[in-house]
């Protein structure tokens, strides 16, 4: 059993020494996991990071993919390419003398991306898994009114659930409160939580303070981010970045933006953390998606599943 002054994350990790940190969602999701692979580094951990990529990753070149369906991103990958969050990243990182490679998944259905983990598993002796998602639709188990943009987020969670021989595999949702605008009821959010906590599948939250070190490194990334892909930045890590910097209600950073109302606020910068294992047991559709191939499939096989469900309604949190 932990202890109260110890943190039950980085607990469950305290003897894995080769520790993989991968972006759900797509987009800048791997960001969202950077103050948790920077403290790991930080304690002499080995640490890879990757990502469930929007970027264009068809016209690499064959000797950028270490396996098929991951690429191997560096500084230097791509350098027509103005979106594109991982080899972004991997700049950052080399700018401070952190190791600068991201591998990237492109959009596929479970089977395939189960298959690219993996390999990459395979190819570092990975002993770890934290499989993070910036918002909360990943905590989603299917029967609620909105769902937000799950089909990203559960492909990577059913991609690994099956992945047995890896003793240590972990969710971890940061961004509480920014899915409001796809339609996600945050009051069932909590529901879900308390669930996954009888169920003995979460782990507790802890903040990411701007004081910290990894916290304003995380801060100086999502700005470099911004500066350098300035037509579509993330919404979800500026919004935490923002939340982290002590800003709150409608921050606006981005034209992107412009016309909704947005609710920063200090739940944003805090990480829930989860066993994966026990959050796949409660997702409802998983068993659907499972032999999938193609994202297209997986989009047809929730909606599907949806067709004839009365789902939960969405309800308000109490003010």
């Amino acid at each position: 059993m932990t202890a109260l002054h110890t943190n039950p994350l980085f607990d469950r990790l305290a003897d894995a020494e080769r520790i993989l940190v991968a972006g759900a969602g797509g987009g800048f999701d791997v960001y969202a996991g950077l103050p948790i692979a920077l403290s790991l580094l930080h304690q002499g951990k080995e640490v890879l990071l990757a990502n469930l990529s929007f970027s264009h990753l068809a016209g690499l070149p064959l000797a950028d993919w270490a396996a098929p369906d991951l690429a191997t991103i560096t500084p230097r990958t791509a350098p027509h390419q103005t979106y594109f969050p991982e080899r972004t990243l991997a700049r950052w990182l080399e700018a401070h003398d952190y190791p600068a490679t991201v591998y990237a998944f492109p959009q596929t259905g479970v089977q395939p991306l189960r298959a690219a983990y993996r390999a990459l598993i395979v190819l570092h002796r990975i002993d770890a898994v934290v499989l993070v998602d910036g918002g909360t639709d990943i905590l989603m188990r299917g029967d609620e009114a909105g769902l937000g943009t799950p089909e990203e987020d559960l492909t990577s969670v059913a991609a690994l659930a099956a992945l047995d021989d890896v003793p240590c595999r972990l969710v971890v949702s940061v961004g509480f409160g920014v899915d409001a605008y796809h339609g996600v009821s945050h009051a069932l959010v909590l529901e879900n939580i308390a669930a996954l906590e009888r169920e003995g599948a979460y782990l507790g939250a802890f903040s990411i303070p701007r004081a910290t070190r990894e916290g304003a490194l995380f801060l100086d990334a999502v700005a470099h981010a911004q500066e350098h892909t300035p037509d579509r930045p993330s919404i979800v890590s500026g919004s935490i970045a923002a939340a982290v910097r002590g800003s709150f209600g409608d921050v606006q950073f981005t034209t992107r933006t412009s016309g909704s109302e947005l609710f920063v606020n200090p739940l944003m910068s805090l990480c829930f953390a989860f066993d994966l294992p026990g959050l796949a047991a409660r997702c409802l559709y998983l068993d659907r998606i499972e032999d999938t191939h193609l994202m297209r499939q997986v989009h047809s096989r929730i909606a599907e599943f949806r067709e004839d469900l009365i789902p939960r309604p969405a309800r308000r949190i109490p003010h």
